[in-house]
């Protein structure tokens, strides 16, 4: 039997579309209730426009779907013209109070723009990536090389009582490398080698070779339970983009570094019994201690993601076994049997939905662990080449 991944771009995609997109102010819906009804009052976000966007024109290119490359391009519209601060970047959210340009979302701006030059040619401004990547310069700091975590503190320095993430810095290492993939400009993999030392100089614990979540405002190790946290998630994501930063060019050590990360959570962060057996928690303490034992959609996919890659780079057969259960687990657990195009987006141990709402923003890691199990040939993914009917950025600009 085909695994349902195999139709999820041109089967289960479109028919999310129809529920979430917005034909009267435009842009994505946040989320859809287990109904299948679409938020009517949640403020849209950079975050959630951009990640659809870049999850839209990647799942495009991978399948031809003419129908996913023109959501992303309403996607990008909406963000470009709602969400653009007139200074540079890009705001929170289209609240009042939403004028905040955090570090974390412009990774996925970053991502989205650069693979719609790829999807869409002729539909990016000239110089709007450049400009991008000033704004995020001024969001950096010049002793470290890490991301401050909004224009603030890129103001004002962290304070004391500040915590630092290693998310923004884990995302905008993805955004630059896909940027490096698609020009091939060696620029992009100068910037990508900053983050990689920021996660081997402050990030990392030495101790179990585990990502720290947070660090304080020095990037130093951060006292008390925020410190201590571990996302099994979070492990998965670093190791593939650490390997994949490798592949592409860079230092090969950094393998070692992803290898250790992969140890601490298969010892500690998975589900050992039970319909999510194999599914990693989603959170642990620096000891391994099971700290949430719930299990998020997310994590499961880029456990699943990255298991694609090390059949795929390394032809494991114990891999491909890991992302096939994994695939199983994505697709029987937490999607819905039903009509409505929907999932759960945490499940406790027993497969039981703990928050049965499907957040738009997900489809951003769904998107790559489909597509990642499609390149280690674990299923296939339905093509098309009908041509799209979006309008280019001539039309656009007028």
């Amino acid at each position: 039997m085909i695994p349902a991944a195999a139709s999820f771009a041109t089967g289960f995609v479109p028919a999310w579309l129809r529920v979430v997109t917005d034909p009267h102010h435009g842009g994505l819906a946040e989320w859809v209730d287990a109904e299948g009804r679409p938020d009517s009052d949640a403020l849209r976000t950079t975050l959630t426009q951009a990640r659809c966007a870049f999850a839209l024109a990647h799942l495009h290119l991978a399948t031809g779907d003419p129908r996913l490359l023109d959501a992303a391009v309403g996607a990008w519209r909406f963000l470009d013209a709602h969400l653009r601060h007139p200074e540079g970047g890009y705001r929170m959210s289209v609240a009042a109070d939403g004028e905040m340009r955090r570090a974390y979302d412009h990774s996925f701006v970053l991502l989205a723009l650069v693979t719609l030059t790829k999807a869409a040619p002729d539909l990016i401004p000239a110089g709007r990536i450049e400009s991008l990547w000033s704004f995020v310069e001024t969001l950096t700091d010049p002793e470290t090389g890490a991301l401050w975590e909004d224009d603030k503190m890129a103001r004002n320095g962290a304070g004391s009582g500040a915590r630092r993430g290693q998310n923004p810095q884990m995302h905008m290492l993805e955004a630059v490398l896909q940027a490096f993939e698609i020009t091939r400009d060696a620029v992009w993999m100068e910037r990508a080698t900053r983050y990689v030392a920021v996660a081997r100089d402050y990030l990392i614990d030495r101790e179990t070779g585990a990502v720290r979540e947070w660090v304080g405002p020095d990037l130093h190790p951060l006292p008390g339970p925020d410190g201590t946290l571990r996302e099994p998630g979070h492990q998965y994501e670093w190791a593939w983009l650490l390997h994949r930063y490798a592949d592409l060019g860079g230092n090969e050590e950094v393998r070692e570094l992803g290898d250790r990360m992969i140890g601490f959570v298969e010892r500690h962060g998975l589900g050992r019994s039970g319909p999510l057996k194999g599914a990693p928690f989603d959170a642990l303490d620096a000891d391994g201690t099971v700290r949430e034992p719930s299990h998020l959609l997310w994590p499961a996919t880029e456990a699943g993601k990255y298991y694609a890659w090390r059949h795929l780079a390394q032809g494991e057969a114990q891999a491909a076994e890991m992302a096939l259960a994994l695939e199983r687990t994505v697709f029987d657990r937490f999607f819905q049997a039903g009509s409505a195009p929907c999932w759960s987006n945490q499940l406790d141990g027993q497969g039981r939905p703990l928050q049965p709402v499907a957040l738009s923003r997900l489809i951003y890691h769904v998107a790559l662990f489909v597509t990642e199990g499609a390149r280690a040939g674990l299923w296939p993914l339905a093509k098309t080449d009908t041509p799209s009917t979006i309008i280019r950025r001539e039309e656009f600009s007028r």
